[in-house]
């Protein structure tokens, strides 16, 4: 008995030791097997680039210059102050026509123009518009680029303090009426809306939708059909008309935002003459202030800015002289900078906002002004090269920036130049004279389409 029980504790023992070992084998089987590649099967989706035909290139401008409270019966009558004139060129076919403003009677509407696009790319069009007042009401340059529509439009400028009358311009060269929301950021923020009927120009003024803000924000969304907006000031000082300006609305939220064109004439006064307004569009956020001049850096400085409310910052410690700004933040901001020729009577006043980057080729128009220049600016980490060719005809202009630096270019009025760059930059159209100031940021023009890819 002692001898079977032997036995089976050994047979019992060996068993154990066998399954164990086979245990052990069957987990380093495993570890192995996850460590190298399986084969099998594997199918790449079906996919195709494809490249969408360029649709055609579609330019509204500004415009006649509105007056208000000539009519002493009604105050809230327009009336045309001036007829601007027009600088326009094109690669391709460009059809023109006039959209409605029945608000100032039988004058002309604004220009609407239209490039065709040819052999599958799009039309390159550029138009701008400049005008110059001397009435006892109103006094100065105001002048602009004609812009394409678009489905949210930021105006980060304006006042409604005593002695302004600005103007809300909403653009419609669609089919259909467009339903335009209208956001005012301040203190308080408030909304409203306004019809735009299809092929026609209608004013909101700033004074009724912003009472009570001080440095409005204004948000324009579109529903029906895109708009192009934009603002049109004008001050008065006591009895004397001092400065117009027309103001495009500003590149579109971003953590990082640049301005080119940036005018300093005078710093005598006591008075803030250049102001930067910015707003955080989302959410709390400090903003990171570069300002450049030659390539050269003459003023860094933050400011923190709460949600959805504006806020200003005087600049008023540059010297006279031309200059870009880079602003970066941990949030989408939006902003413009205002700059005037004086505090006085007689003097003039230009808002210009933030600039999108432009790289390729682009028109830039110039229209009829005092001292046309373009200042340019890159803000990238290589050199730009860049081409400036009248396109009329004429010698290029080679260009070389290098990366951080600017350069100022003297153009001529009344004339269409394609500008051709390698890396982003950062451009805007200036004219200045005694008592006369506008500026504004140059836009990429609707090139061709880039790829998409598409699985069937």
């Amino acid at each position: 008995m002692i001898q079977n029980r032997a036995v089976r504790l050994v047979a019992t023992g060996a068993r154990f030791l066998t399954g164990a070992a086979l245990a052990v084998g069957c987990v380093v089987a495993v570890v192995i097997a996850v460590a190298l590649p399986w084969p099998g099967a594997q199918s790449e989706p079906a996919q195709v680039s494809v490249t969408p035909t360029a649709g055609d290139t579609t330019l509204v401008c500004s415009g006649e210059f509105r007056a208000l409270g000539r009519n002493p019966a009604d105050a809230a009558q327009q009336m045309s102050a001036g007829t601007p004139s027009l600088t326009v060129g094109s690669t391709g076919v460009l059809a023109d026509s006039v959209l409605a403003a029945p608000e100032i009677g039988e004058s002309s509407g604004p220009k609407r123009f239209v490039g065709s696009a040819e052999q599958g790319g799009a039309a390159l069009v550029a138009a701008a518009e400049s005008l110059t007042l001397a009435a006892d009401d109103l006094s100065g340059l105001a002048a602009s680029a004609c812009r394409e529509t678009r489905t949210e439009s930021w105006l980060v400028g304006g006042t409604v303090e005593t002695g302004t009358s600005d103007l809300i311009i909403l653009s419609n060269p669609g089919d259909v009426t467009a339903t335009a929301t209208l956001t005012v950021f301040g203190p308080t923020e408030t909304s409203t809306t306004a019809l735009v009927p299809a092929g026609t120009q209608v004013t909101v003024p700033l004074s009724s939708v912003a009472a009570g803000t001080p440095s409005p924000v204004v948000r324009v969304t579109a529903q029906g059909a895109p708009l192009r907006a934009e603002l049109q000031s004008s001050l008065i000082r006591t009895l004397d008309p001092s400065g117009i300006d027309i103001q495009d609305s500003a590149a579109a939220p971003n953590a990082r935002i640049g301005f080119a064109g940036i005018q300093v004439l005078d710093t005598s006064e006591d008075t803030a003459l250049t102001l930067l307004r910015l707003m955080a569009t989302d959410q709390a956020t400090k903003a990171r202030i570069v300002v450049r001049s030659n390539g050269t850096e003459v003023m860094q400085t933050s400011v923190p800015l709460d949600a959805r409310i504006p806020a200003e910052v005087n600049l008023d410690q540059l010297e006279p002289g031309v200059y870009s700004i880079d602003i970066e933040a941990d949030a989408s901001v939006v902003g413009a900078v205002r700059q005037t020729t004086g505090a006085g009577a007689g003097s003039d006043f230009a808002w210009t906002p933030s600039a999108p980057e432009l790289r390729g080729e682009v028109f830039v128009a110039v229209p009829s002004g005092p001292s046309p220049r373009l200042h340019l600016a890159n803000s990238s980490e290589a050199d730009a090269s860049i081409t400036l060719n009248p396109a009329a005809g004429g010698a290029a202009q080679e260009i070389t920036i290098p990366a951080g630096g600017d350069s100022v270019v003297d153009v001529r009025a009344d004339r269409v130049y394609a500008l051709t760059t390698d890396q982003p930059v950062r451009a805007a159209v200036m004219l200045s004279g005694t008592d006369a100031l506008a500026g504004w940021p140059v836009w990429p023009g609707a090139a061709a389409q880039e790829a998409i890819i598409v699985y069937p």
